[in-house]
């Protein structure tokens, strides 16, 4: 929702949701904020704990059934497989999600590689929409005034307007803008240590074809997983930013990710979000 500084700053149960590309600095700003008094909504650690973890377990299994000593024992039920996901370690998320490319090489099948994206896209959805029932849960259960919502860097890909609808309504919706020297940080980084990301379908199918075409690859199963992922990576980052902006313009505000690093403690971060709203 759209508010005022003075709005927010009364707002007796603060609510908001951070927006922003993977790196820009949610979880960092979340970690700022009083643990006592903020309720911390990890969208990933969601997906990844309830949304996702039977796919991810399923998806363990499955390469330990190809060992003769897992499989016996699995087939006894002798042992059995749990997530271990927390809040500062998601990376099983993002290895079920995995790369397009050469199975020798660690990649999935486009095929295999698009149903677990889809997968994804449900969970996320879902965790979203989640965020309703868990604001009254950090309150009338867990007794937290205020509440984080922490959303992964694919969330400018739902599509539903319901979503969203509620997130703005329930929530303060704060986006997290990267300015050209984090931006190249991020494709540093990216280029550095390339992981597994959500793409919209027709995204990746757009920029497989071009991929292959440049590269004179006959097939994704030629692909060198990294490979992709390191170009895709700054086509990506050109494509969400405009779907940010228009999230931001229609149901929140806009603040400078860099300023995160500015930030001590909830005194800096109210006037941080009150400086966003001037514009209301």
């Amino acid at each position: 929702m759209k508010k005022t500084c003075d709005q927010f700053r009364l707002w007796p149960n603060k609510a908001v949701t951070l927006l922003g590309m993977s790196g820009v600095g949610k979880t960092t700003l979340a970690n700022i904020l009083p643990a006592d008094k903020w309720f911390h909504y990890s969208g990933d650690y969601r997906i990844g704990t309830h949304y996702l973890d039977e796919p991810i377990r399923d998806s363990i299994k499955a390469k330990a059934m190809k060992d003769e000593f897992f499989r016996d024992l699995f087939q006894r039920d002798l042992i059995y497989l749990r997530n271990n996901i927390s809040v500062h370690n998601l990376r099983i998320v993002a290895h079920f999600l995995g790369k397009i490319g050469n199975p020798e090489l660690g990649g999935l099948s486009v095929e295999e590689f698009k149903r677990r994206q889809r997968l994804f896209y449900h969970a996320e959805t879902c965790a979203m929409r989640d965020v309703e029932a868990f604001i009254g849960k950090a309150r009338n259960i867990y007794g937290y005034p205020n509440f984080l919502n922490d959303a992964g860097g694919s969330i400018c890909e739902l599509g539903e307007d319901e979503c969203w609808k509620m997130l703005s309504e329930k929530t303060l919706v704060l986006y997290l803008r990267a300015d050209e020297k984090m931006e190249a940080t991020l494709l540093a980084r990216a280029r550095a240590h390339p992981k597994p990301m959500y793409y919209g379908e027709k995204f990746l199918e757009k920029h497989l074809a071009e991929f292959l075409e440049e590269h004179k690859l006959a097939s994704a199963g030629e692909i060198v997983p990294d490979d992709f992922t390191q170009w895709i990576f700054p086509k990506l980052l050109e494509c969400r930013r405009p779907q940010y902006e228009r999230i931001a313009e229609r149901h929140g505000h806009t603040v400078d990710a860099a300023r995160i690093l500015e930030l001590r403690d909830e005194a800096d971060f109210i006037e941080l979000v009150c400086d966003a709203t001037n514009g209301a």
